[in-house]
């Protein structure tokens, strides 16, 4: 998949009310999304910090400030430096959110949780976690998850980031 498809998926993805821009609102929704799907409270630290990290990255997103982001503007900006500099940190906290033992890693059951909530078909979510458990041992870490998503987007080969993203939840036994 080339890296401008990648993108588009992404902000498909991102687009939360499908009206052609990634609002405030749409964006933020996933923190909302994963705060209830988690449990936790707006007090709680993993939750301030998630939101901060999002308003970090929402800062850079939006840079022109008129609180939307079009496709246009999503595909000229978002690439490998804007994904280490920008989106890993919020990725990367929403990944915290849902890793309830704080053990750098993600099970099945959290993987799933965790990306539905991001708008993910569970099928999709099922599939991406077999892609990358290559070991096999049940668990997907921080930074298996963070390269899956940065490979995608760079139009690398990213077996997760391709099924997470495609249109068709893929049937998993």
């Amino acid at each position: 998949m080339s890296g401008i498809a990648a993108k588009r998926l992404v902000f498909a993805m991102l687009d939360t009310d499908g009206d052609g821009v990634i609002s405030r609102d749409d964006y933020f929704s996933r923190i909302d999304r994963v705060t209830a799907a988690t449990g936790r409270g707006e007090d709680d630290p993993m939750v301030v910090r998630a939101r901060a990290a999002g308003e970090q990255a929402w800062a850079a997103m939006d840079a022109d400030g008129d609180g939307r982001m079009t496709e246009a503007e999503y595909l000229e900006w978002v690439g490998v430096d804007a994904f280490d500099n920008i989106c890993s940190p919020a990725l990367g906290a929403l990944f915290d959110l849902a890793d309830t033992d704080k053990d750098g890693t993600l099970d099945r059951r959290a993987f799933v949780l965790l990306r539905t909530a991001l708008n993910n078909p569970a099928g999709n979510a099922e599939a991406a976690f077999d892609a990358l458990d290559t070991d096999g041992d049940g668990r997907v870490s921080r930074q298996e998850y963070l390269m899956s998503i940065r490979t995608h987007i760079s139009g690398e080969h990213s077996p997760a980031g391709e099924v997470l993203y495609s249109g068709n939840a893929l049937e998993t036994s």
